[in-house]
C-alpha cells in the first residue's frame, strides 16, 4: 500500500488483535511478559512515560510526534503504566499534521484495538492498536488524537516533550481542522510509541536510553533538534538497515535510582526491549547519578552499565554506550564528581561489556578546559548542549557500529 494515511487505501479484511500487556511494577527489574512484544514492524517514534498529572474526563489530546522510519500498517501504543485504575479511550485517530493542530485533508483515520473503537487499558498496562491501512512517510509530523471519556487519577505520558501538542474538550478527534483545539500542552499524554511496517523486512531501529540531553533539553522546541532527531535524519540516507529511532530520554533520569522517572535499570524492559524492531540499545546516562552526590561511585555506575548490557544482550540486542559529557560550571560540579566521571569514561572507552562506544565527551569538551563543554556547543547551563551541540553528538555516532555482529 502507498500514499499517506487515508488516501487511496482499501480497508483490510481483518485487523490483527490488539496487544495488551502488563507493565513492570515501579520497583521491579523483571522482564515484561511476552505479550509486550506482539506489535509487528519497527518503532518509528517513542517517548518514555512517567506520571504527567491527573487524568481529565471528556478531554481531547492531539499529540504531535515526528516519525523516523516510514512504512505502512501504523500502530500506536497507549500507556496506563502509571495509572491506579483502568484507562478508557473511546476514540483514537491518526493523521498527518499540516500546521498547528490542523491536519492534511483526508489523512485522519480511526484506529481500532482488537477491532473495537474503544479500548480499556488496565492499571499498569500498555495496549497496541491494530495496524492502520496506508503508509506514513519518514521524517514527518504525525498527529495522534485521543479522547478520554472518564479519565481520573494519575495519568501517564512524557512531560518534557519539547513539542507543542493540543487539547480540547469533548470528542473532536475525527476533525481535521484546528477549530476546537484551543489549548496547548508541552507533554505527550497516554501515548508512548508508534510503529510502522517498513518496505524492507530487514529494517531495524535504535533506542536511545538517556536523560535530559537525550530528551532534548536546551534544544529548540518544535523543531526536532534533539540529538536522536539529528541521528534519525542521518539514518534516512545511510546505507544501513538501522532506520528507526526511539528517543527514550527522561530529564533528570538516573541509571541506578528512581526519581525523575524510573531508573534506566527499572524501565529498560518497558521503554526499550519491548519496542518492536529494536536492534540496538544506545546507552547515554550517568551524569545525574554522579552530580547528585548521593555516594554513587564509579564502581556502582559500572555495575549498572554491565547489568543493562547483560539484559540487552540476553534479549538479542546490540549495545552502544556513550561516554559521560563534561559539566564543569554546573552548580553541582566539583572535583570529586569529576573524578567519578573520568573513571567511568575510562571504563567505557576500554569496555568489552558493550559492542561499541561513542565518545560524546570528546565531541563536546573544550580543548582548552576538557572538564567544560565547548562554549560553541553550550546551551547556557554548562551541561546541556544547544542545537549545534546536539548535532555534534549525532555526527559523532558511527552508523556502521549501530548494527553489531555478535
Amino acid at each position: 500500500m502507498s500514499g499517506p494515511i487515508g488516501r487511496g487505501c482499501r480497508a483490510v479484511a481483518a485487523l490483527l488483535t490488539a496487544s495488551v500487556c502488563q507493565s513492570a511494577p515501579a520497583q521491579a527489574a523483571e522482564p515484561l511478559p511476552a505479550t509486550a512484544t506482539r506489535a509487528s514492524g519497527v518503532v518509528t517514534w517513542a517517548a518514555s512515560a512517567d506520571r504527567v498529572g491527573a487524568g481529565t474526563a471528556d478531554a481531547d489530546y492531539r499529540l504531535i510526534v515526528h516519525t523516523s522510519v516510514g512504512g505502512s500498517g501504523l500502530r500506536v501504543r497507549v500507556t496506563n503504566a502509571f495509572g491506579d485504575r483502568p484507562l478508557t479511550l473511546d476514540s483514537v485517530w491518526a493523521g498527518l499534521r499540516d500546521h498547528g493542530a490542523a491536519l492534511r485533508p483526508g489523512s485522519n483515520r480511526r484506529l481500532t484495538f482488537g477491532g473495537s473503537r474503544t479500548v480499556t487499558v488496565p492499571a499498569g498496562a500498555l495496549a497496541w492498536s491494530d495496524p492502520l491501512p496506508g503508509s506514513v512517510p519518514a521524517g514527518t509530523d504525525l498527529a495522534v488524537s485521543l479522547h478520554t471519556p472518564d479519565a481520573a487519577g494519575p495519568a501517564g505520558g512524557h512531560g518534557t516533550a519539547m513539542q507543542t501538542s493540543y487539547t480540547g474538550q469533548g470528542d473532536h478527534t475525527a476533525e481535521e481542522s484546528d477549530t476546537d483545539w484551543t489549548r496547548t500542552t508541552g507533554s505527550w499524554w497516554y501515548l508512548d510509541a508508534v510503529s510502522v511496517r517498513p518496505s524492507r523486512a530487514a529494517t531495524r531501529a535504535v533506542a536511545a536510553l538517556g536523560d535530559s540531553i537525550t530528551d532534548g533539553w536546551q534544544s529548540t522546541g518544535d523543531r526536532n533538534r534533539r540529538w536522536p532527531d539529528y541521528l534519525a535524519r542521518r539514518l534516512i540516507t545511510a546505507r544501513t538497515r538501522i532506520k528507526g529511532v526511539a528517543d527514550e530520554g527522561i530529564s533528570g533520569n538516573k541509571v541506578l535510582a528512581d526519581g525523575a522517572g524510573q531508573s534506566a535499570l527499572h524501565r529498560l524492559d518497558r521503554d526499550v526491549l519491548s519496542l518492536p524492531g529494536v536492534r540496538t540499545v544506545f546507552l547515554f546516562e550517568g551524569v545525574n547519578d554522579i552530580k547528585a552526590h548521593t555516594g554513587v561511585t564509579a564502581a556502582d555506575l559500572i555495575a549498572g552499565y554491565r547489568e543493562i548490557a547483560r539484559r540487552a544482550h540476553a534479549a538479542g540486542k546490540c549495545v552502544v554506550a556513550a561516554t559521560v559529557g563534561p559539566f564543569k560550571g554546573w552548580p553541582e560540579w566539583d572535583p570529586a564528581a569529576e573524578t567519578v566521571r573520568q573513571e567511568v569514561n575510562r571504563y567505557l572507552r576500554t569496555s568489552h561489556d558493550v559492542d561499541a562506544v561513542t565518545d560524546f565527551d570528546r565531541a563536546l569538551r573544550s580543548p582548552y578546559d576538557p572538564e567544560r563543554i565547548l562554549p560553541f556547543f553550550d546551551g547556557g547551563d554548562h551541561l546541556h548542549p544547544d542545537d549545534k551541540g546536539m548535532r555534534a553528538l549525532a555526527d559523532a555516532v558511527d552508523l556502521g557500529r549501530l548494527d553489531c555482529a555478535r
